[in-house]
């Protein structure tokens, strides 16, 4: 592996009935511009009475991104928003100084058959000056997600400015999600294509890295914001994001990202004393972690 980038490996944890794999933050990385935390949702198989079901839970000073292939999340946040989200739409949920929300497999899918869940979630930390601002919940089918072809490649810019499309999710600071399928095996030239620090996210195939292979599962990024060429095996996909970095270090504390450490400790007690905002109709309650609870 050449110097100039760094290999991540997805740490599996068990959800119930769902697997997820987390890609960022990891030890000698902490961000990717913007781009702060990714878990990775699936494959799996959900029916037969084994749903999505994430209960209530709170967030302040970051963005939800939620981008699906397989299966459907239905969100529901307390400023009221209700929205399921489908393969190749975005999900885009702005907590600000403080929401709640829950994810789970819509009603309509609850039949007993059986049927693939397979996505990511990414959170984007805010800039200072909007960690606190009103939660907003913004919604973007796939039909309106700019996509091109070139060559052996297809490219869907699914935030920000990329390879010369600006996707309606433009986020609160310069950055860029890009999803990229190769049919053949092909060199994906990056120069002028996007800007600021970059990482690949391999869901499936492998990016043919010198001597090695990077395959699905991992994640490599770049330490320079000049990476301009990699090659795509034949049938890979992968997530392209990254951006400009914030000027100030980002501190995660469960569900909660914030330039403040004290920020993020109000924002604990104020989840324990139950003073956050509800998603309407909803009474479920996912308490503070044990470790976190002092």
């Amino acid at each position: 592996m050449a110097n100039n980038k760094l290999l991540v490996n997805e740490r599996q944890a068990d959800l119930g009935n769902f697997m997820v794999g987390r890609l960022l933050p990891f030890r000698k990385k902490r961000q990717v511009g913007p781009f702060t935390f990714i878990d990775h949702m699936g494959p799996s198989t959900m029916g037969n009475g084994a749903y999505f079901d994430v209960d209530q839970h709170p967030h302040i000073g970051l963005s939800t991104l939620t981008y699906l292939f397989e299966g459907e999340i239905e969100h529901r946040d307390s400023t009221g928003s209700v929205q399921v989200i489908s393969p190749g739409d975005v999900g885009f949920m702005t907590s600000g100084k403080g929401v709640t929300h829950t994810e789970r497999t819509p009603k309509q899918n609850r039949t007993g058959e059986v049927f693939l869940m397979h996505g990511y979630q990414i959170w984007v930390a805010l800039p200072v000056e909007k960690e606190e601002i009103n939660p907003r919940f913004d919604y973007y089918p796939s039909s309106d997600i700019p996509k091109l072809i070139d060559g052996n490649l297809t490219i869907k810019v699914v935030a920000g400015n990329a390879f010369g499309k600006s996707a309606p999710l433009q986020g609160y600071s310069p950055l860029f999600m890009v999803d990229i399928f190769a049919s053949e095996q092909t060199t994906l030239n990056l120069r002028g294509k996007v800007k600021g620090e970059i990482a690949f996210v391999v869901v499936k195939g492998a990016i043919l890295n010198e001597e090695q292979k990077v395959e699905a599962g991992q994640m490599l990024i770049s330490k320079t914001d000049d990476e301009c060429e990699i090659c795509l095996d034949a049938n890979s996909q992968i997530l392209l994001f990254g951006g400009e970095t914030l000027p100030e270090e980002r501190f995660l504390l469960w569900n909660f990202v914030s330039h403040s450490k004290e920020r993020l400790e109000k924002a604990k007690q104020d989840w324990k004393n139950k003073s956050f905002p509800e998603v309407p109709g909803d009474e479920t309650y996912i308490p503070i972690p044990e470790i976190l609870k002092k």
